[in-house]
């Protein structure tokens, strides 16, 4: 078995990057495409929301799932594996446009992208300090936003409308698993790992746990529901896009900061602070009529959504060492998972209300905002107590 120092040594994450960023152009592109695509195929909107909960459904059994997956063959011919399945649940949805089959197609592609998350993450965590996790974290978030922002372009260019569009999202997923295949070094050793036990799981951080589960609240519906609200909004569809990508801009551009303060001040307290600047997106969202100024409110929406998982996950990851990596990414996109599964059929709750969307968000940014600094406050209560003793 390798030591920990060697598997990290040998550790290069250029074809999980490479790939990772295929894919979430094409995984951006197709999260607001299926909403905005349905009427097309013959299909009801009221279907969107359970598409995005079945969907995460799928991301919840792929985290419990995926690591035995991944011990096995490795994370290389994993990711090939799972970017397969994806192109083989979008190939379903074209051949067989019906309500059943797509929840189904969507149910193994919630699983298959459980599966390229781990992989990528896991693969990235597997360094040897918290600073070089830091970079590694910022770099895949960077890679994954950018991606996304990126692909809702594509939806004033090609459309919504026809199969050309998933054509084109088949086409990326192809050039990502052409990454991984032709890029065959690098890979951490998959034999270095190990499960955590039920008692490390129960003791990993509450605060990274909530901060993964709020981030699967806001981005579900962000995510499944956003294009749909946003499209009510404006009467240009190339604005929908716009609006979408300043989201998800917004959650890239942030990520250098996050990188930076991760390792320098408390997370709690940085996971209060993105939630409070996020409430201010949701204020200006509402109140703004000006595109550019909504366009900036999206923009730090999205900046607050995307920025609690990587730092919720690196607050799991702290303490523990790389060959229980996998195992600790797979208990947080759990997590995440849970609440992208909730989070859409909570948001249509306020459905009736002309902002129901955005009070959503607020509410759930605001309760966590409080809860991260009630915890901030308990850690430095707790050092001052040491230190007076």
């Amino acid at each position: 078995m390798l030591d920990v120092a060697d598997n990290c040594k040998s550790n290069n994450p250029t074809a999980a990057v490479i790939g990772l960023s295929f894919f979430a152009v094409a995984s951006g592109f197709l999260m607001s495409l299926i909403p905005l695509s349905l009427g097309n195929f013959g299909l009801s909107p009221d279907l969107a929301p359970w598409l995005a909960s079945i969907f995460y459904l799928g991301l919840l059994l792929g985290a419990l799932r995926v690591e035995r997956l991944i011990a096995k063959m490795g994370h290389r011919r994993s990711l090939v594996l799972f970017l397969t399945l994806l192109i083989a649940s979008i190939l379903a949805m074209l051949l067989l446009p019906h309500a059943g089959i797509w929840l189904t197609a969507r149910l193994l592609a919630g699983f298959a992208v459980a599966g390229v998350f781990v992989v990528v993450e896991s693969w990235l965590l597997m360094a040897n300090s918290v600073t070089a996790r830091a970079k590694r974290l910022g770099l895949y978030m960077a890679a994954l936003y950018g991606g996304s922002a990126l692909g809702q372009l594509a939806i004033g260019e090609l459309g919504t409308q026809g199969v050309l569009p998933y054509l084109f999202v088949i086409a990326l997923l192809l050039l990502a698993i052409l990454a991984p295949v032709l890029i065959r070094s690098g890979e951490p050793s998959h034999q270095a790992q190990q499960r955590l036990s039920l008692k490390e799981s129960a003791s990993l951080s509450r605060p990274a746990i909530i901060g993964c589960l709020v981030s699967g609240l806001l981005l579900g519906p962000i995510y499944g529901l956003m294009p749909v609200y946003i499209d009510n909004q404006v009467s240009d569809p190339t604005q929908t896009g716009l609006l979408m990508a300043a989201i998800i801009l917004g959650g890239m551009a942030v990520q250098p900061l996050i990188s930076y303060l991760s390792p320098r001040m408390d997370k709690r307290l940085l996971m209060a602070m993105c939630t409070l600047v996020g409430l201010i997106g949701v204020v200006g969202a509402i109140e703004t009529s000006a595109f550019a100024f909504k366009g900036l409110s999206y923009f730090i929406l999205g900046a607050a959504s995307f920025a609690l998982y990587p730092v919720a996950i690196s607050l799991a990851c702290d303490r523990l060492p790389s060959i229980k990596i996998v195992s600790a990414t797979e208990v947080m996109l759990l997590c995440y998972s849970l609440g992208s599964v909730a989070g859409p059929m909570l948001a249509l709750t306020l459905s009736d209300r002309r902002h129901g969307m955005m009070i959503y968000l607020g509410i759930c940014l605001l309760s966590t905002c409080l809860y991260m600094l009630l915890k901030s406050l308990q850690k430095l209560d707790g050092q001052t107590d040491r230190l007076q003793s």
